[in-house]
């Protein structure tokens, strides 16, 4: 996966962030209840800190000299990716339609979370005695 790629896919999901964010705060508030509403806006939170990660890794990929790095960091970016399908693709499943299967996918989604900063601290660590595409060593 390109970093290009990446950063229409963290710019799109982050588009979608807010926008499921207003549609929970002016369109869901009448209909959910508290709890429910609760729920769709973690999915919301979750969604925006994991689009942000997702950019973060797309330009770090971007920088990176070492190819190791590179793939970890694209390997953050698609566990980030995945985490936000199950994680808040679920939460917010369950809000709308009140169906209770839907919870047992959402860990699932926080474990890809997880990994995905994991992968992100390996490519840190990778990152350490390298040198970025511009010569200047970190």
């Amino acid at each position: 996966m390109s970093s290009r790629l990446l950063v229409i896919i963290a710019s799109l999901s982050g588009f979608l962030s807010v926008g499921l964010g207003a549609f929970a705060a002016h369109g869901l508030k009448k209909l959910l209840s508290p709890y429910l509403i609760g729920v769709f806006e973690t999915g919301v939170t979750y969604q925006f800190i994991h689009s942000l990660a997702i950019l973060l890794c797309a330009l770090l990929a971007f920088i990176a000299g070492n190819s190791n790095a590179r793939k970890a960091f694209h390997r953050a970016a698609i566990c980030f990716i995945i985490g936000i399908l199950f994680f808040s693709g679920s939460l917010y499943a369950l809000a709308l339609t009140g169906v209770k299967w839907f919870g047992p996918i959402t860990p699932m989604g926080g474990v890809m979370f997880m990994l995905g900063w994991l992968f992100l601290a390996y490519a840190g660590y990778q990152m350490t005695d390298e040198t970025t595409k511009d010569g200047v060593n970190q």
